[in-house]
C-alpha cells in the first residue's frame, strides 16, 4: 500500500515537473496540498474509493495544467479535486466512518473465511469479477469527471435550482426572433454533449427577454425560443421525456432594464440541470 501511494505521488510530481514553465493556479496549488494530505492520512486504508475519486480529479486538473495553464477549466477541475481530497480526508477522520471500516474488514474476513473452510468459493472467479467491477467502476468515475470538465467548460454555475448555464440571446437569436443561427447550433452542441455526459438528468430551458415590447409578445418569444433551444439538444440525442421547455418572459431579470447593457444581459436562455 505504501509503494502504490510513493507511485501516486510520484506520478503527480512528474506532472509538476512539466509544468514548471508556468506558475500554477492557486486552486491546483490547493488540490495539491489537500491531496497529499489526505494520502498520507488514513484516508488510503479507511477510505481508498473517496481518495482514489481525488487522485482522478487531480490527474485531470494537472492535464489540463499542461495543456493550457491559465485556462478556467484548470482552475475548476483543480476546485473539484480539491474539493474531493478534503472529502476524502474527512471521511476518513470521523470516528463513524471508522468504526465501520473496522466492522466490515471484520465481517469481511469472518465470511471468507467460513468460505473458504467450506470449499464454496472459486478465487480465480472471484478475482476476475473484482476486477470487471473495478474497472467499471474506473469508467464510470473517469465519464463523471468529463462531465463535469465539460460542465465547467461551459462556465455552468450552481445555485438553488441546479447547475445553470447561462447562454445570451444575442449569441442564439436574431432580434425579435426564435429562430436559431447557424453560429448558436456549435454552442448548443458542446452543451447537449456535455448533458449526454452527465447521465440523463432532468433539464429545464428557460427563455427570457428584456421588458422592450408588451408583456404578452415577451412570454411568447420567450417560450418559442426555449422550445427553440429544446428541439436542439433532443436532435442531438437527449431525452425527450427528460428535457423541458418554459417562457418566463420579462419577469426574472439580472440587470436593470434601464440601459442597452442590461437589457443585453436579460436577453438570455438559461438550462438548469437538477442535482443527482
Amino acid at each position: 500500500m505504501k509503494l502504490i501511494r510513493y507511485l501516486t505521488i510520484l506520478g503527480i510530481v512528474a506532472l509538476l515537473i512539466g509544468c514548471s514553465a508556468s506558475v500554477p493556479p492557486q486552486e491546483l496549488v490547493d488540490a495539491r496540498q489537500a491531496y497529499q494530505k489526505a494520502s498520507n492520512g488514513q484516508a488510503t486504508q479507511l477510505v481508498p474509493a473517496e481518495l482514489h475519486k481525488a487522485k482522478l480529479a487531480l490527474t485531470a486538473a494537472e492535464k489540463s495544467f499542461q495543456e493550457d495553464p491559465n485556462s478556467f477549466t484548470t482552475r475548476d477541475l483543480a476546485y473539484i479535486a480539491d474539493r474531493k481530497a478534503k472529502i476524502a480526508e474527512g471521511l476518513a477522520n470521523s470516528p463513524i466512518e471508522k468504526a465501520a471500516t473496522e466492522k466490515a474488514n471484520k465481517d469481511f474476513e469472518t465470511t471468507q473465511a467460513e468460505i473458504i473452510k467450506s470449499g464454496q468459493i472459486d478465487l480465480a472467479a472471484s478475482e476476475k469479477e473484482a476486477l470487471i467491477k473495478s474497472e467499471q467502476l474506473e469508467a464510470e468515475q473517469n465519464a463523471r469527471l468529463a462531465a463535469e470538465a465539460a460542465l465547467a467548460k461551459l462556465e455552468a454555475k450552481e445555485d438553488e435550482r441546479g447547475l445553470v448555464i447561462t447562454l445570451s440571446g444575442s449569441v442564439l437569436f436574431a432580434s425579435n426572433e426564435s429562430t436559431l443561427l447557424p453560429a448558436a447550433q456549435n454552442k448548443l452542441s458542446e452543451v447537449a454533449q456535455a448533458l449526454l455526459e452527465s447521465k440523463e438528468r432532468r433539464v429545464t430551458i428557460e427563455g427570457h427577454t428584456d421588458s422592450q415590447g408588451s408583456t404578452d409578445h415577451n412570454m411568447v418569444l420567450a417560450q418559442n425560443r426555449a422550445d427553440a433551444v429544446r428541439s436542439y439538444i433532443i436532435s442531438r440525442g437527449y431525452p425527450s421525456h427528460l428535457i423541458y421547455a418554459q417562457g418566463i418572459g420579462e419577469g426574472r431579470p439580472i440587470a436593470d432594464n434601464n440601459s442597452a447593457e442590461g437589457r443585453a444581459n436579460n436577453r438570455r436562455v438559461e438550462i438548469i440541470i437538477d442535482r443527482k
